[in-house]
């Protein structure tokens, strides 16, 4: 399920909205993502960069994440038969919010945070 958690750094292929841009949440965000409910891994930790409010991760390829100016956060990502998504907010130096995702069948949910580096 570890690819399930990758999914919420995806990189976008598409234009961010007009509600994002270049902000002060653009940087470098390290991530841990913790299990609270199904038979995926117990935590995950990664690092992402935020850019002109686009989320992005170097190694996966069906990514949408993006951050608003009030650092409301929305990302979702597929690969293969997984998938996952989640929200919250980012703040100065710190972050928090939920995902829920699934492997095949196995269906996963939890809460994420981020602290910027």
């Amino acid at each position: 399920m570890t690819t399930d958690v990758h999914l919420l750094a995806r990189r976008s292929h598409h234009s961010a909205p007009a509600a994002y841009g270049s902000s002060s949440y653009d940087g470098s965000w390290d991530l841990v993502f913790v299990t609270q409910r199904g038979t995926c891994d117990s935590t995950y930790s990664f690092t992402v960069d935020v850019t002109d409010g686009i989320v992005t991760h170097p190694n996966l390829v069906k990514f949408r994440g993006y951050v608003a100016k009030t650092g409301e956060v929305r990302a979702s990502v597929t690969v293969q038969d997984k998938y996952a998504a989640g929200a919250g907010k980012l703040f100065a130096t710190r972050g928090r919010g939920t995902w829920s995702g699934h492997s095949g069948s196995a269906r996963c949910s939890g809460y994420w945070t981020a602290r910027r580096n």
